[in-house]
């Protein structure tokens, strides 16, 4: 896959803008982080119907329930994630991590590697990952996966955080992300669209930003449940 510099440029600019609201939303306080992942409930939740309608047609009602699994429980994953205070077992104590850093290690860390991925691919990939979503390759995806998982662990070193947590999480989100971003792929091939919107210039609509969110949330969740609750 060429790598697109006029592609790239667009997709930069609006990644910066995605980024400062993102950020604004989830570092502010509890409500802007309420406030921002129910409207990427809402914004996702409107592309979902229109993707299933173009699939089934009449028959859409039938599966129009499949999105709260697919899109409502992930959010409120995320927004348990993101509660005021919890404690955490880290290193054989208990201790009180600041309540953002799970929810945006796994963003930062889908942000790395997509943003790796694309690069890595467009580079050296040759290899197709899935015949999905034809312009992924396994050099690109493997590439951006061990970029993330290596920056997680720089980050979690820097400011004295557990590194084998932060870089576990960090690695489930990048392959959870991948396979939700394949899903999204495949509906979307199902639907004959190229995106499922046109909200972010050079990256389509809320499906097509959050869809990697939308999987890795539940398996970091579970995560976090079983081995850091």
């Amino acid at each position: 896959m060429a790598f697109n510099w006029k592609t790239f440029q667009t997709r930069t600019l609006t990644a910066i803008i995605f980024a400062a609201v993102m950020l604004t939303g989830l570092l502010w306080n509890y409500w802007s982080f309420f406030i921002l992942f129910s409207i990427i409930h809402f914004g996702c939740w409107w592309e979902f119907v229109k993707l299933i309608k173009k699939i089934y047609d009449k028959k859409y009602l039938q599966y129009i329930l499949l999105g709260l699994i697919y899109i409502t429980i992930p959010i409120l994953l995320m927004i348990d994630l993101g509660t005021e205070l919890r404690i955490y077992t880290i290193n054989n104590t208990n201790e009180i991590i600041y309540h953002k850093l799970i929810p945006c290690t796994i963003i930062f860390s889908i942000w790395i590697n997509d943003t790796m991925a694309y690069i890595v691919g467009s580079l050296i990939g040759k290899t197709p990952l899935s015949k999905i979503s034809p312009k992924k390759t396994w050099e690109g995806t493997l590439g951006g996966i061990i970029l993330a998982i290596l920056v997680a662990g720089i980050i979690a070193w820097q400011f004295d955080f557990d590194i084998q947590k932060m870089t576990i999480i960090a690695a489930i989100s990048s392959i959870a992300g991948t396979f939700g971003d394949l899903l999204e792929s495949k509906l979307k091939r199902m639907a004959g669209v190229k995106d499922s919107g046109s909200i972010m210039p050079g990256h389509g609509g809320f499906l097509d930003r959050f869809d990697s969110l939308l999987l890795a949330i539940p398996a970091v969740w579970l995560y976090v449940f079983l081995f850091m609750r």
